[in-house]
């Protein structure tokens, strides 16, 4: 009997061990299809891949929950599938604007449900509810925020992440910001610092509207001015990338562009945006419902005259264009001007300008002046972040004599000043 009994004994050791070299081959073999090793002439690897080469054994025996979307990707294969494949405890998904798998819309309410391709609850934070609750936190230990952002003070993933870390603060829950280059670039920084009585969700942050940080910086810096609204202890990390400069735009960057939202198909249109999002905050179309969102703007009275020619002064291209926005489900529901025939302009060189805010905010300017029955909404302050853009709308801009320049106030120094205090890079 004793024999017998050690030779159970090493026979389960045996298969102890074998089941151990098994999953570890496994491991091995997921790690290595998310491509770790990068065939880029630019190596540069995101907070994500960081954690997976470098982070992963920390996170052993923690329940974790997921505020990603679409763009948590490393090398083409999204976040939750490999931490999935590594049989990570995931107990939860958190989903922002357009949803965790980015299905949905801009401004389109994110409901509640499970992920179809996993099974996993999916909390919405883009509706009713904007900070997690403590039931939605109550099985997690630690959250890893992965999402690409814009660069843009109004985009609405940076407000997500200021709500997610107070609420896991209120509840005792570290999270970890998987950090990820700022698209526009480390270095440019422009536009008017919000001021208190604007805070909403596209702004709730004292900073400018092109604010040079990337997430895991502005996290940091919300951290050290003490931004966040809530007296718990706030139990954060960032992940940092390795390789990423401040004066790399995405295009320098080698990176694959992902969608970080269905209006924003690429980096072209992503550029433009951060000025051109201002056709928001008016009557006139900012080209949803076309193939040309951010790119194309108009509206059924403007007037487009000879004088377009003076914008290649500035060396700014636009082609005078007719359009009709169409419902897209997914992209554009009900867009502004739907089905109506619009007369505007098409920005054909954004990705050349070093400041497409301005210029953005200019072609606002200069559109509504020759659109009669154009008006601009309450939202335009929103998205400013200031009254001070009245100045635009009062006075006319005469491209002949006048520079394009805003003077964008004494905050705005002051925030150059504080942030280079939280540069990661």
């Amino acid at each position: 009997m004793p024999h017998r009994n050690r030779i159970s004994t090493l026979l389960l050791l045996f298969v102890g061990a074998l089941s151990f070299i098994t999953c570890e081959s496994e491991r091995a073999k997921v790690l290595d299809n998310v491509g770790l090793e990068s065939t880029q002439q630019v190596d540069i690897k995101v907070g994500a891949q960081m954690l997976l080469q470098e982070h992963l054994d920390e996170l052993k025996g923690r329940n974790i929950g997921l505020v990603m979307n679409p763009t948590a990707r490393v090398h083409g294969v999204h976040m939750l599938d490999t931490l999935m494949a590594l049989e990570m405890p995931i107990k939860a998904l958190f989903a922002a604007e357009h949803g965790f798998r980015g299905s949905q819309g801009a401004g389109e309410i994110i409901q509640d449900g499970l992920d179809e391709a996993t099974g996993l609850p999916v909390f919405s934070l883009y509706g009713a509810t904007k900070k997690p609750t403590a039931q939605m936190l109550e099985e997690i230990d630690v959250l890893l925020f992965d999402m690409q952002d814009v660069g843009a003070r109004f985009y609405t993933y940076n407000s997500t992440m200021k709500y997610v870390i107070e609420a896991a603060a209120e509840q005792g829950v570290e999270v970890w910001i998987l950090d990820r280059p700022n698209p526009l670039g480390g270095d440019y920084v422009a536009g008017w610092v919000l001021e208190p009585e604007y805070n909403s969700f596209v702004g709730t942050y004292p900073i400018p509207i092109a604010h040079g940080l990337t997430l895991g910086e502005l996290a940091q810096m919300a951290l050290g001015e003490n931004w966040y609204d809530t007296d718990a202890k706030v139990n954060l990390r960032v992940i940092p990338m390795s390789g990423w400069q401040r004066d790399m735009k995405w295009d320098d960057t080698q990176l694959e562009w992902v969608p970080p939202s269905p209006n924003l198909p690429t980096f072209e249109h992503a550029y433009a945006y951060i000025g051109t999002c201002f056709f928001e905050g008016t009557t006139l179309s900012e080209g949803r419902g076309t193939e040309h969102p951010f790119l194309m703007m108009g509206g059924v009275s403007t007037n487009i005259n000879e004088d377009i020619s003076l914008w290649s002064d500035q060396g700014i291209r636009l082609q005078p264009t007719q359009f009709t926005p169409v419902s897209m489900p997914g992209k554009a529901l009900r867009p502004k001007g739907e089905g109506l025939l619009l007369n505007g302009i098409l920005w054909e060189n954004p990705l050349d300008q070093a400041d497409p805010l301005t210029v953005g905010l200019r072609l606002m300017q200069w559109l509504m002046e020759r659109s009669p029955e154009a008006a601009y909404k309450d939202y335009l302050y929103l998205l400013a972040g200031t009254d001070k853009i009245d100045e635009l709308s009062r006075n006319r801009i005469n491209l002949k004599t006048d520079s394009l320049d805003i003077h964008w106030g004494s905050k705005f120094e002051s925030f150059k000043e504080k942030r280079s205090n939280y540069l990661l890079y």
